[in-house]
């Protein structure tokens, strides 16, 4: 019990000692808390965005077959269905439509994709909300693309996707299987890829290379590889604002160890008086560590306070655009909170432990000098 309140009274002293420099440590802990709040939105919203990913991805197909012609994608004939055959381990094969078209009104790519549950008529499609709000249409509206041969063809509106699904279907638009061939010109018997779904997920690589070396002219994409990339492409991304950042990181931690390691006379001449009337050395290093940890815990908690609000309850909008990559049709996006207790004690680590050292080190060197020659 003596120890805790020994600890207490110190830290009693050790904030009327940090009003005392009210102005000074102020200071100090707007940086610092502006500092945690970059680097933790970064953080928060780059593992939301990976998160979410992963979580969509992991609901599509497990093999894509696609056919390459001279290094390039092509379309993939329909007689590659019967080729595949009844292969050990496939329960499900069947052959897509999809594609991107431009348009010039708006000046984005739209995903285009053909649906057979949806049972659309001819010309009739399905739009994504992102395309509904910045063309100004809604169902029953008509909406004109223009055709391989620039026709223009009108297309009714059905319905508009779901503002939850908005992530991945802002930029979509679904039609049936003869509006995508006669607006594309996809002759019949072929399709831009084919996917399979395999019953075990322990047997997709081999069924892959079975693929390859029945089909010499395919190449099948793994879902797991397409998880990689976006895995890397969010990394990258987040090393990209990081290295933006990291001036303002360098200023920081020149600021944090000037301030420091410049004692002013008054900070020397207070630790001169608390070794004159009794202190030990180690008294004054436990009430200048725990000013440390009082400034560090309180800019890590407010930064990370407001990075969390900031990136889920604001969307990010300081580093959406640099995270979620260009595009016209942004979606509205809300990411789920995930937080990662690895990447919080990664980031505790290095905003809060650097400081605390930088602040003991100066403080060892005058506490141990003669408290006489201190106050001179």
């Amino acid at each position: 019990m003596a120890f805790f309140q020994k600890q207490r009274y110190l830290i009693d002293f050790t904030l009327s000692s940090l009003l005392r420099r009210k102005g000074k440590n102020l200071g100090l802990l707007l940086v610092y808390v502006a500092i945690v709040f970059m680097l933790a939105s970064v953080m928060l919203f780059t593992h939301s965005l990976r998160k979410e990913a992963g979580i969509v991805l992991q609901k599509s197909p497990q093999i894509i077959l696609q056919r390459v012609v001279a290094g390039r994608h092509a379309l993939i004939p329909a007689s590659y269905l019967k080729k595949i055959g009844r292969m050990r381990g496939v329960i499900k094969k069947e052959g897509r439509l999809w594609g991107y078209l431009y348009d010039p009104a708006v000046k984005a790519n739209y995903t285009m994709m053909v649906d057979k549950k949806k049972k659309l008529e001819p010309l009739e499609i399905i739009i994504g909300s992102a395309i509904s709000r910045t063309r100004g249409v809604g169902i029953g509206d008509y909406i004109t693309f223009r055709s391989y041969d620039s026709k223009p063809l009108s297309f009714k509106v059905k319905d508009v996707l779901d503002n939850k699904s908005e992530l991945i279907s802002a930029d979509l638009v679904v039609m049936s299987d003869d509006s995508y061939r006669q607006l594309f010109d996809v002759p019949e018997g072929f399709y831009t890829d084919i996917v399979l779904a395999v019953r075990n997920d322990r047997e997709v690589h081999k069924i892959a290379e079975k693929l390859a070396v029945k089909l010499p002219d395919t190449r099948p994409i793994l879902r797991e590889e397409i998880l990689r990339t976006y895995d890397s492409i969010f990394s990258w991304r987040q090393g990209i604002v990081f290295v933006l950042l990291i001036g303002a990181v360098l200023a920081f931690v020149i600021f944090s160890w000037d301030k420091a390691s410049g004692l002013s006379a008054e900070e020397k001449r207070e630790i001169g008086i608390l070794k004159a009337i009794g202190w030990e050395t180690e008294d004054v290093l436990r009430m200048k560590f725990w000013e440390g940890m009082i400034i560090s815990l309180t800019a890590f908690l407010l930064g990370y306070l407001l990075a969390y609000i900031h990136v889920f309850y604001a969307s990010a909008s300081l580093f959406e655009p640099v995270l979620k990559g260009w595009s016209v049709l942004y979606p509205k996006f809300s990411p789920i909170p995930y937080v990662d207790p690895l990447q919080v004690a990664t980031l505790f680590f290095f905003t809060v432990f650097p400081y605390i050292v930088a602040t003991i080190i100066p403080i060892w060197r005058v506490s141990i000098t003669d408290p006489d020659a201190v106050m001179r």
